[in-house]
């Protein structure tokens, strides 16, 4: 080789292992359009004591460094759902909940949770509700909630 090619491979080289470094120091805890990565996992409902309302339960996880708020939930079963919130044991509606950069809003019973006026049937046991989750900041999140027993508490399970 001479002198010109082993230059021109070098630089090649060096622009090839910078552009791959460069690509690997990403901020790992951001999502690449900016938004939070949420998940949800522990979905369920238990079955309805009453014919016209029922609880959901859930937990989003936030796997990212930008915190959002669950804004609305959407559900066929339901032109009502509402979100509350439980705060010396009493019991209400709100217009969003946190979900905390890199932590976790649980909605548990006892606890802040989804609330479905006026249902439209009647779920049972071993049924699935849909649900369409709404956040300020990421994408909505579709989840299906397991009917479980009225008395299901996965704290005890």
């Amino acid at each position: 080789m001479n002198r010109r090619t082993t230059t021109l491979l070098a630089s090649s080289l060096s622009l090839a292992a910078a552009l791959a470094i460069s690509g690997c120091s990403s901020d790992s805890g951001k999502a690449a359009d900016g938004k939070p990565e949420l998940s949800v996992s522990g979905a369920f409902m238990p079955e309805p004591v009453n014919a016209d309302m029922a609880g959901g339960f859930l937990i989003v996880k936030n796997g990212s460094d930008t915190a959002d708020k669950l804004t609305s939930v959407t559900s066929p079963i339901s032109d009502d759902v509402q979100i509350h919130e439980t705060k010396n044991q009493k019991m209400q509606q709100v217009q969003s909940l946190d979900v905390p950069a890199n932590g976790e809003l649980k909605l548990e019973r006892g606890g802040n949770h989804v609330m479905f006026m006026g249902l439209k049937s009647t779920p049972k046991v071993g049924e699935k509700v849909t649900v369409e989750l709404h956040f300020q900041k990421a994408d909505p999140i579709k989840v299906e909630l397991d009917v479980k027993e009225r008395t299901h508490n996965p704290k005890t399970h």
